[in-house]
């Protein structure tokens, strides 16, 4: 390999042109995706729900049914520039395609913290038994503004702090104006969510899942719900990201322009269980590498969560030791917020 052990990048397999799976890749047998891939390309299967934010008149009942039954679903209409999410896609593309990897590594994520910011592979690793996920991402740190220090980000394209700092905003705006739906949605006064989660903490995080040469072996993201508050994603025409219902792992097919929504842990406390947080899990692609952006919006750590509805149905938590938990163990496919129910 061109790098140390400490700095392995998954798309550096690919660049060497290895031909199998590395062994710490290698998922369980229980958790690989090895049944029916090629229905999963299925662009005529089920898939989440699209909503139309313009449609004021059933909004709030589409909202419900796929809060409801999915915790997931897709917008349109939502309001971001179009050119503003082609921006976001070509700039975090730019970054791991034409930036050499000595150019990548000047950003390299400290190894000593799961979560830190710049470029990493290894998120979510606590220790060094655990399999490891097919992907490498840039993760930023955006909100609140005291927190964001762009000279941690990419200098190339020159566009490419301008972009991130002009999506956060969107981000921001839109993950409000859907809690606000969704609140609604449940009769809850509009502000009842967001209140209940105070300052959004935003991380802006770029994926990207190389090619694999096994990916019947793989997971490009393991098994998981968010442990924020909500989850917007975009992706680019690949597919390859899946959420569980009924007991079954269902694609969220690519539509263009659309904006994913993913319902997470502290929402489905504030609404009482109501409002599911979905598990969801990224699978690989044998002969394309897939690119997306996740902006995660979290409360403050020293946040206590607790249902806006009576009698409630989980404990009140800290959400910084939810988190700090969530962190040292690893989801392991689970959802820790199970841990809450009374």
């Amino acid at each position: 390999m061109a790098v140390d052990a400490n700095h392995i990048r998954v798309q550096s397999f690919v660049q060497d042109g290895e031909v199998v799976v590395p062994p710490q890749y290698i998922q369980p047998h229980d958790t690989r995706p090895n049944k029916n891939l090629e229905k999963r390309s299925d662009q005529h299967g089920p898939t989440a729900p699209v909503i139309d934010l313009t449609n004021v008149n059933s909004v709030h009942e589409e909202l419900g049914k796929a809060c409801g039954q999915w915790g997931a679903f897709q917008v349109i209409n939502h309001g971001v520039p179009l050119e503003l999410l082609d921006g976001m896609m070509r700039v975090g593309r730019c970054f791991f395609e034409d930036c050499t990897m000595d150019q990548k590594l000047g950003y390299a994520c400290d190894t000593k913290s799961p979560a830190s910011e710049g470029y990493g592979s290894r998120m979510l690793v606590s220790s060094n038994d655990t399999v490891l996920d097919w992907r490498d991402y840039f993760d930023h740190h955006t909100l609140p503004l005291s927190r964001r220090n762009p000279s941690k980000w990419p200098h190339f394209p020159s566009d490419y702090r301008k972009t991130v700092s002009d999506y956060s905003e969107q981000m921001h705006i839109l993950a409000q104006k859907l809690l606000s739906l969704i609140a609604e949605s449940l009769g809850l006064p509009s502000s009842s969510i967001k209140d209940g989660i105070g300052e959004f903490y935003q991380n802006i995080t770029v994926s990207y899942y190389p090619p694999c040469p096994q990916p019947e072996l793989t997971l490009g993201l393991q098994s998981h719900s968010d442990i924020g508050a909500i989850t917007l994603i975009i992706q680019d025409d690949i597919g390859g990201l899946e959420v569980l219902k009924d007991g079954e792992w269902i694609p969220i097919n690519p539509l263009p322009h659309a904006i994913i929504v993913i319902l997470s842990d502290q929402t489905e406390i504030i609404t009482n269980g109501e409002y599911k947080s979905a598990v969801h899990r990224a699978i690989t692609n044998v002969k394309k590498a897939r690119l997306s952006v996740s902006s995660f919006h979290d409360p403050a750590k020293t946040k206590i969560m607790r249902p806006a509805f009576e009698p409630p149905k989980y404990h009140q938590v800290v959400y910084g030791d939810y988190y700090s938990s969530w962190y040292t163990k690893g989801p392991e496919g689970k959802r820790n917020i199970d841990t809450l129910r009374l």
